[in-house]
C-alpha cells in the first residue's frame, strides 16, 4: 500500500471544545492504520479572518492571504486527502471551517474528502451533509463512509477514551480504506493533463 499525505483538519475553535479529544483517538486510528503521512491541522492555531478577498478564489485561486494563513495554504496544498473533524452547530458546521474552505480553492480540487463529526443527537451528520455540498462544488470528491460520534459526551472517559472503541475504530478502518483507494486514483489522475 502506498503511503498518502493525509491531512486532519480540527474544525472546531471555540473555547473548551471536544474535537481535541476525537481528533486524537482519529489520528490514532489513522497511524495504525498505515497508508498515510498524517498531518494534524487545528484551525485554533490559524489566523483565519471571515472576509474574504475581493475577488472569488475560483477566479484568482492564489489570493494574497493574510500572512497568519501561509503555512495553511502549504499544507492543503501538499495533501492528498483530507479527513474533517466537525462539530454540529446549529445543524450545520462551524464558520471557522467555512473561512478555511472559502479562502482556498486549488487546494481540494480533485482530492478525496472524508469525515468525523460529533455532536449531541446528529453526531455531526448534518454538518457532514453540508460540507459534501460545499466540496461538490470545488471538484473534491467526498467519500461515502465516514464515522460519527452522537452524544459523544457519554462515549469518552474523562481522559478522552473510548468506552466502547470497537465499533468506532472498525468504522474509521473502513472509512480509512475506502478514503485510500480514492486518493490513490485522484492523485495518479491528477498527474494527467485536463482535457
Amino acid at each position: 500500500m502506498s503511503t498518502l499525505k493525509l491531512a486532519v483538519i480540527i474544525g472546531s475553535v471555540r473555547e473548551g471544545r471536544f474535537a481535541p479529544a476525537v481528533a486524537s483517538w482519529f489520528v490514532e486510528q489513522a497511524t495504525r492504520h498505515g497508508g498515510f503521512e498524517i498531518d494534524l491541522i487545528d484551525l485554533a492555531e490559524v489566523e483565519l479572518p471571515l472576509a474574504l478577498p475581493a475577488v472569488s478564489p475560483m477566479l484568482d485561486p492564489d489570493p494574497e492571504r493574510p500572512a497568519g494563513m501561509t503555512d495553511l495554504t502549504r499544507r492543503l496544498g501538499e495533501a492528498d486527502a483530507f479527513v474533517i473533524l466537525t462539530p454540529d452547530y446549529n445543524r450545520s458546521y462551524p464558520a471557522s471551517l467555512k473561512a478555511a474552505i472559502d479562502w482556498h480553492f486549488t487546494q481540494w480540487d480533485r482530492k478525496a474528502i472524508g469525515f468525523v463529526g460529533y455532536s449531541g443527537a446528529s453526531g455531526g451528520l448534518l454538518a457532514i451533509e453540508h460540507l459534501r455540498q460545499v466540496f461538490n462544488e470545488l471538484n473534491a470528491h467526498t467519500i461515502r463512509n465516514y464515522v460519527t460520534f452522537p452524544r459523544y459526551y457519554l462515549l469518552f472517559d474523562a481522559e478522552g477514551g473510548l468506552l466502547e472503541p470497537d465499533e468506532p475504530a472498525a468504522a474509521a478502518t473502513a472509512m480509512l480504506d475506502q478514503l485510500h483507494w480514492w486518493a490513490t486514483a485522484l492523485t495518479a489522475a491528477r498527474s494527467i493533463p485536463a482535457a
